[in-house]
């Protein structure tokens, strides 16, 4: 009894204290456009918070309640604000996705987040709506831990953001890469990378110091190659899990993923050195002439020093992150209940753009959010249809183990995300793997670890696989997402509804929630299925839905042919009313027609004006890369 009473009194009294200990942090931000020129090439419109770029660094210690206040002063973007990596507990509503968990932010409109921060690490926190943090929105969220198993080796701390840099806002962008015009896909190539949002920075550091270097890649598309000449770190987090200390000289960090590294300062101080980000080229389908995909700051021990020439690579060879032993030692989820299949592929709808397929299925919003579906459909939350077809739902039984098999049916790298969890990855395939074979498993070809890393973000290989699972623990709508912006715009999405009963049960949503929906033009509505029914949930009458498919034997390759033949076609007719104005001499007259000639032959396209969209004829296509986008 004596020492039942001694734990209850130990435990109360570090409840106590964590209560005492924690704080309330408040922000209020106003978003709104800025013009900054972080690459010094080009000014341009970004998107701040009150009237500054980059955007506020959020610092908070775990176990303090953080409350956010947005107000939408854009003028003409919705907006949202989504905590990347934080599980949100209890507080699914402040997921901050856009048709998913809440409505957006309009123009003039405001809306609060607040919750408590229940776990340690590096985070980041972006819009989640229409392809928009790219145009700026996004920073660093820290979440420091006075239990810290490290901390003893720690001096001090240090941020790096990683990103890539667009010299065009993202509206436009978006339009031109789903469009007839851009059939295969190829994603738009960015002007630059940036290192903490700027290029030449430098980071003063003192010699035989230990820092915990925490690094952020914010980018829309390009995963970077990361190491500091002359050092080597150890890894001991990754997506705010902590690892075993592992040593690496170089990293592959994909957008979204975050490393937390101890790097140990040399003795003396008479160099200084490069620390280096170089773009990942191999996602790009084409090279622009003149791209420098790298980025350099410097680790500075004496500023009288110069800033030294980094050295050059000859051949990528990064650490494999599949080798880290979580620190908490958390076992293998074994015996799943469900296994969700899905087979990646990027293929052309009936506009002619091309999108992006899970098992056959391309991501479209529901006209209702998803959570406001989950906690107005009573007992029909159970059902996935109610959320539509194109949100592409399975709807999770209360902590039951989860595992996904990926497979990637395209030719190029992807990092996939889930919201609200960090997952055990416990395979990753090579490059031209193929689908994930379960007899490898049951033959003994392929042996799973007994601690597999943990993370939110992993890379799959091309033509390659991965195998994760996930305890459902967690009641909520959470998507499970490509993080490639371009991905998500074409449609890389699906989503998880766990213990929607559950979530009935404990969540209320607020009412500035319910104003945002209203502030919207048209007002969103708030209760019902996917298609906004509240009578029959059943019927999906009138929900969202993608374009039509293309008819049958109508390739990519056949919608260039289109495309070039129609251009062609346009160019003769042209030539051909300016010769009926004009007076040409005849040998004028033969020149032009000669250009022409080799132009339509240039695109393959001679002859094939009427042909050219019966599928994947020769000519048109054959000229234009069948290269996807990596």
């Amino acid at each position: 009894m004596a020492l039942s009473l001694s734990n209850f009194l130990v435990s109360s009294i570090i409840l106590l204290t964590a209560f005492v200990a924690a704080e309330t942090h408040t922000y209020d931000f106003s978003i709104g456009w800025v013009i900054r020129n972080p690459d010094g090439q080009k000014d341009r419109p970004v998107i701040g918070i009150n009237g500054e770029w980059p955007i506020p660094k959020i610092d908070v210690t775990i176990g303090d309640r953080l409350i956010v206040n947005v107000k939408n002063d854009l003028g003409n973007e919705s907006t949202s604000l989504h905590w990347h990596g934080l599980y949100q507990n209890g507080t699914n509503h402040m997921d901050g996705v856009a048709q998913g968990t809440q409505c957006q932010i309009a123009p003039g409109a405001s809306f609060t987040y607040s919750f408590t921060v229940d776990q340690p690490g590096t985070y980041w926190y972006h819009s989640h709506v229409g392809g928009q943090y790219p145009d700026g929105l996004r920073g660093p969220l820290i979440v420091h831990d006075p239990e810290n198993p490290y901390a003893d080796l720690i001096d001090e701390e240090l941020i790096v953001t990683l990103s890539d840099w667009y010299h065009e806002q993202m509206p436009p962008l978006i339009a031109k890469f789903l469009s007839v015009s851009n059939p295969t896909g190829a994603e738009p190539v960015p002007q630059s990378a940036l290192m903490n949002d700027t290029q030449g920075l430098q980071i003063p550091v003192e010699p035989n110091k230990t820092y915990f270097l925490r690094i952020v890649n914010m980018a829309a598309f390009a995963a970077q190659y990361f190491w500091i000449d002359g050092h080597t770190f150890r890894i001991i987090e990754v997506d705010g899990v902590y690892h075993e200390p592992t040593e690496a000289s170089l990293l592959y960090i994909t957008a979204a993923q975050r490393y937390g590294v101890l790097l140990t300062t040399k003795n003396e101080t008479d160099a200084n050195f490069a620390i280096m980000g170089s773009m990942d080229q191999d996602l790009f389908d084409q090279i622009p002439d003149g791209l420098n995909p790298n980025v350099t700051s410097y680790l500075v021990y004496d500023a009288s020093l110069p800033m030294p020439e980094p050295s050059e690579i000859e051949e990528f060879d990064p650490f494999d992150d599949m080798e880290l032993v979580p620190t908490d030692g958390e076992e293998l989820y074994t015996d799943p209940s469900l296994i969700v299949q899905l087979d990646v592929l990027m293929d052309n709808l009936g506009d002619g753009a091309n999108y992006a397929f899970f098992s056959g299925i391309t991501y479209v919003a529901p006209k209702v959010p998803s959570l406001y579906t989950a906690l107005t459909a009573g007992e029909f939350a159970t059902n996935a249809s109610v959320y539509g077809t194109n949100t592409h739902s399975f709807v999770l039984e209360h902590n039951s183990v989860v595992e996904i098999v990926l497979n990637n049916q395209d030719p190029g790298k992807h990092p996939f995300h889930l919201h609200g969890h960090a997952f055990q990855t416990i395979l990753r395939g090579e490059e031209e793997s193929g689908d994930f074979d379960p007899e490898s498993v049951t033959n003994g070809s392929v042996v799973y670890p007994t601690k597999p890393m943990r993370r939110d973000v992993i890379l799959v290989r091309p033509n390659g696989h991965l195998v994760m699972r996930f305890r459902a623990d967690n009641p909520g709508v959470w998507l499970f997402h490509c993080h490639i912006e371009w991905h998500v715009d074409s449609g890389l999405i699906m989503q998880f509804v766990e213990a929607p009963l559950v979530l009935q049960e404990t969540l209320t949503i607020p009412e500035d929630h319910f104003a945002a929906c209203a502030a919207v033009s048209p007002p969103v509505p708030t209760i019902g299925n996917a298609a906004a029914n509240t009578k029959d949930y059943l019927d999906l009458t009138g929900q969202n839905l993608p374009h039509a498919p293309l008819p049958s034997g109508f390739t990519a390759r056949g919608i260039v042919a289109l495309v070039f033949s129609i251009i062609a076609g346009l160019v003769g007719v042209a030539v051909i009313a300016w010769y009926g104005m004009g007076e040409m001499s005849q040998l004028e007259k033969e020149k032009q027609v000669d250009h022409v000639q080799h132009v339509a032959a240039d695109r393959g396209v001679v002859s094939r004006t009427n042909t050219a969209a019966e599928g994947d004829v020769a000519g048109g296509g054959d000229v234009i890369s069948e290269a996807r986008a990596k």
